[in-house]
C-alpha cells in the first residue's frame, strides 16, 4: 500500500496514493515530552505552540492563513514520544503544504512577545486541566507507575516550568531532538510518488544530515503503588493497573484485544456491562491499554459515588478474576475478535487516522501495515495468550491505584 523513499539527509517519506480530492500529510519527529531534560518540563509542547508564531518570512496570522486561504486545516500534537504537525487539503496544494510545512520546521523564529502570549495560554490550559480530575487523573496516574522516568511526566508541565523557559531552552531543545534521522513525512493523496520526493528533495533536502546524540532511557523498575487524595468533587475518580508491553513486543495485539474485551469502547465490554449496566453504579467505566514504543500501560478508569467506590472495586476485580482463571469460550473469542477488526476496520476508514497510525509506525520501526496485516494478527491471538496476559498485568498483588476522594 506505501512507497518509501529516503532523503540522503535521513528523513524518510512514505505516501499512499488515492483517488481522493483531499489529501493528508504529516511531518512526524520522534521527539516529545519523554525526550525532555528534568527542567525542561512542557517544553516540547511549548514549542509544538510556538512554531505556528512566526517564521524569518511569516507573520503568525500568514502562517495560519496559508492553508486555510485555500480550504486546508494545519494542525499539531505532542505526545510523550513524538511532535507531529499535519495538514488536510485539496490534493492540488502539496507545494502550498511542503512550503509552509518547512518553514515552520527549520525558520521558525520565536518571538519574545508570542512567547509571553502562549506562556499564558499553555498556563491556562494547565489550569483548566487541574480543574478536570477526570481528565488529571491519567497523567497522575502515569507518575505513579513510571515513577521518576520522563515518560511519568506530565505532557503540560507546570506553570513554573512554562515560565523558565527562553529562546535558548527552545533552541536547546530542538539541537537535540529535531534530527532529520528522527525526522517522517507521511502522506495519503492523489499525487505520484515521483513528485512528491521532488517536493520533499526541494523544500526538505537541504537540511544537514543529523543523528540524536543521546538514547532514550529505557523504563524498568515498576513498583505497586496506592494513593489516595482528597479532593473538593462531588465524584471519586479512581485508577488502577499496571505496567504491559511496549508496541515493540508481539504481545501487543493479544493485550489490546483482551483490553477491548475488558473496557473498550463497545457498550457489551464487560466492566461497562457489569458495573454500570448491571448495578449502575457508574456513568463512566473504561479500560485503557497506552502503549509506547519500549513499555507501556494498561489501566482502568471510572468515576462513582464516593459511597460505591468499594462496591465498583470489588465488582472490577471480580471482572478481572474471571479474565486470569477462567479461560474465554471459543464463541466469546471470536465474537471479539470480529468486533476489534470491525472497529479498526472503521478507524481506517478515516485516511487521516490511517496515515498517523502508520507514520508512527515506521517512525519507530520502519514498517506499515494494512488492516488486513493487523487482523491477521489479531485472528492468531489464542485464549491461551489473554489468559497468561490477564494473570500478568492483573495479578492484584502487582497493581497500582489512585483515588481520588472527596
Amino acid at each position: 500500500m506505501y512507497q518509501h523513499h529516503c532523503l540522503s539527509n535521513g528523513i524518510r517519506l512514505i505516501h499512499r496514493h488515492t483517488d481522493s480530492q483531499v489529501a493528508h500529510c504529516a511531518l512526524m519527529i520522534n521527539a516529545g515530552s519523554r525526550d525532555e531534560n528534568l527542567d525542561e518540563q512542557g517544553l516540547a509542547h511549548f514549542i509544538e505552540h510556538l512554531l505556528f508564531k512566526g517564521t524569518r518570512k511569516r507573520k503568525a496570522f500568514q502562517i495560519m492563513s496559508h492553508m486555510e486561504n485555500v480550504g486546508g486545516e494545519i494542525n499539531a500534537f505532542t505526545s510523550k514520544e513524538d511532535t507531529c504537525i499535519y495538514g488536510s487539503f485539496m490534493h492540488t496544494y502539496y507545494r502550498r503544504w511542503f512550503d509552509i510545512l518547512s518553514d515552520i520546521t527549520f525558520n521558525a523564529v520565536f518571538p519574545e512577545k508570542e512567547m509571553g502570549k502562549e506562556k499564558d495560554i499553555i498556563i491556562d490550559e494547565i489550569n483548566s486541566y487541574l480543574d478536570s480530575p477526570a481528565e488529571q487523573i491519567f497523567d497522575d496516574f502515569d507518575e505513579i507507575v513510571f515513577n521518576s522516568h520522563p515518560l511519568g511526566r506530565n505532557i503540560l508541565g507546570t506553570p513554573d516550568s512554562i515560565r523558565l523557559f527562553d529562546g535558548d531552552s527552545i533552541r536547546n531543545y530542538i539541537l537535540r531532538n529535531y534530527v532529520t534521522e528522527e525526522m517522517l513525512i507521511c502522506s495519503v493523496g492523489r499525487i505520484p510518488f515521483k513528485d512528491l520526493i521532488t517536493l520533499a528533495e526541494e523544500y526538505f533536502g537541504a537540511a544537514p544530515h543529523k543523528v540524536r546524540p543521546a538514547t532514550r532511557a529505557s523504563f524498568d523498575g515498576y513498583r505497586p503503588a496506592q494513593k489516595v487524595v482528597k479532593r473538593q468533587n462531588h465524584q471519586a475518580h479512581c485508577m488502577l493497573g499496571n505496567q504491559a508491553d511496549g508496541l515493540n513486543n508481539q504481545r501487543k495485539t493479544a493485550l489490546s484485544l483482551l483490553n477491548n474485551m475488558l473496557g473498550g469502547p463497545g457498550l457489551n465490554a464487560r466492566l461497562n456491562m457489569s458495573v454500570r449496566e448491571k448495578h449502575g453504579l457508574c456513568y463512566n467505566i473504561e479500560s485503557i491499554y497506552q502503549p509506547y514504543s519500549d513499555a507501556g500501560v494498561i489501566s482502568i478508569y471510572f468515576g462513582t459515588d464516593s459511597a460505591a467506590i468499594d462496591k465498583t472495586l470489588t465488582l472490577i476485580h471480580k471482572e478481572l478474576k474471571l479474565l486470569r482463571e477462567k479461560k474465554i469460550g471459543s464463541l466469546q473469542l471470536k465474537r471479539a475478535k470480529t468486533q476489534l477488526i470491525g472497529q479498526l476496520a472503521i478507524s481506517f476508514e478515516s485516511n487521516l487516522n490511517e496515515m498517523l497510525f502508520n507514520g508512527k509506525n515506521h517512525l519507530y520501526f520502519n514498517q506499515t501495515e494494512t488492516p488486513e496485516d493487523i487482523s491477521r494478527r489479531i485472528e492468531a491471538v489464542t485464549t491461551y495468550d489473554l489468559q497468561e496476559i490477564a494473570n500478568d498485568v492483573f495479578n492484584p498483588s502487582t497493581m497500582s491505584m489512585l483515588l481520588f476522594k472527596p
